[in-house]
């Protein structure tokens, strides 16, 4: 038996179309994994490959994001017209199964350690399910190492992606990861997470922890610094603010090898933040905790989200000055996405607001709905303003001097996103 997994191409009008410091996504490797020995398995990336339609497996199955949905549509529909078995999964099938089901013999909804044995055993005995749904939260011990030997490696900037926990304790009315994983923060045995890690620095020194929020549980995190420490890595991942306010947290991050850390800011407007339900962070602090963690040698990637009701056109100029008087690394400025499953989604669907489905406009660099205190236009043309200015070459030099040892990381990521935006903002 054979089994192709397949990830879809983004958008050609999205900026990670054009972002060349590619990484896999762990559903591809974590899917394979799961798949017993006996049958064979290959991942085709279609951001960094050709899909090979020729081929003619047994099954396929094709992960969706919703920026990624109509690609994914399409691809699974041409395998189908040649009598190849589809199976669509990941975070939009899972919300939208009736729609995604228009395109596949089965949808898996949920997380797949809860049902691909089950689907396989069906699939063997011809008794394939239309739809899978996961019973509870996967059990995160015993997962297996994701198979990475399957990717073609050459197409990525590292493949050294990981992740040792799901989900995250806060619920922000915005944020997919919630609603997909639930309000349950989980977390893989310690001594199964330094298996992998060791297995990873066999080939290189860099890891980027991709959980939604490397210290959700502060204990946990203190462990996991702990051994890392001696293993001489270098490491990213996603963190909270809150992360400055706990001293020795944040030291043993910097000493067991943190370069970096992706923090959701989202706002500068208290009642915005309040809104969105992440009153955890105070506007207030945010410039000494963004000291505070500098000062630790570790670089920030913050994220920033654009065309909230409380919010005007006066907002692009203001945020991208503090991320340059503050000297933000990187940044992520984002235009609210009412993702499906999301509070957001649905508060904009019963006021009627949302302007589009075209899921490949739901990349967070497109306007999809109608903002209360901006024309769209406005919204989109500020967006697209504040990332060619935070992303132009006299921006990144006030931004990275003096130089910190993050700068290893985050020169080449700033560079790659003027080089994305510049193609982007052309086409």
């Amino acid at each position: 038996m054979k089994i192709k997994i397949i990830c879809p191409r983004w958008p050609e009008g999205s900026l990670w179309r054009h972002f060349f410091f590619r990484f896999p996504y762990l559903s591809l490797t974590t899917l394979a994994a799961l798949t017993p020995r006996e049958i064979e398995v290959s991942i085709e990336d279609e951001n960094v490959q050709e899909i090979n339609f020729d081929d003619r497996p047994d099954l396929v199955a094709i992960s969706i994001m919703t920026p990624l949905a109509k690609r994914g549509y399409a691809i699974a529909d041409r395998f189908r017209q040649n009598a190849v078995p589809v199976v669509l999964g990941g975070f939009h099938a899972t919300w939208l199964p009736e729609e995604a089901g228009q395109h596949a013999d089965s949808v898996v909804l949920g997380e797949a350690e809860q049902s691909w044995l089950q689907l396989l055993k069906d699939f063997k005995a011809g008794s394939l399910q239309e739809f899978y749904r996961a019973n509870g939260k996967a059990d995160l011990r015993g997962l297996p190492i994701p198979r990475r030997d399957l990717l073609k490696k050459k197409g990525y900037f590292f493949t050294n992606t990981m992740q040792i926990s799901r989900g995250c304790p806060f619920q922000c009315s915005f944020c997919s990861v919630t609603a997909f994983f639930g309000h349950t923060y989980r977390m893989r045995p310690l001594d199964e997470v330094r298996k992998e890690v060791e297995k990873l620095l066999e080939g290189q020194d860099f890891i980027f922890f991709v959980d939604d929020n490397i210290i959700g549980n502060a204990e946990y995190a203190r462990s996991l610094f702990a051994f890392l420490k001696g293993l001489k890595v270098k490491w990213v991942s996603h963190s909270s603010i809150i992360i400055a306010d706990d001293e020795d947290l944040l030291a043993s991050a910097a000493e067991s090898g943190c370069h970096g850390l992706f923090i959701g800011f989202e706002s500068l407007s208290q009642e915005t933040l309040k809104r969105h339900h992440k009153t955890f962070n105070r506007v207030d602090r945010y410039k000494e905790q963004i000291r505070k963690i500098h000062d630790r040698g570790i670089g920030i990637e913050g994220s920033f989200v654009f065309g909230s009701d409380e919010e005007d056109a006066s907002v692009f100029p203001r945020v991208v000055e503090f991320c340059e008087e503050t000297k933000i690394d990187a940044a992520v400025f984002a235009i609210l996405t009412p993702y499906p499953g999301t509070r957001i989604y649905e508060q904009f669907l019963r006021e009627d607001r949302i302007l589009s489905r075209d899921w490949d406009l739901y990349d967070m660099d497109h306007v999809v709905f109608r903002p209360k205190k901006m024309a769209v236009e406005q919204l989109q043309e500020g967006h697209d303003w504040a990332n060619r200015r935070f992303y132009s070459y006299p921006s990144m030099l006030r931004r990275f001097w003096p130089l910190r040892r993050s700068h290893q990381v985050f020169v080449p990521s700033n560079w790659g996103m003027h080089r994305a935006w510049k193609r982007v903002l052309k086409s």
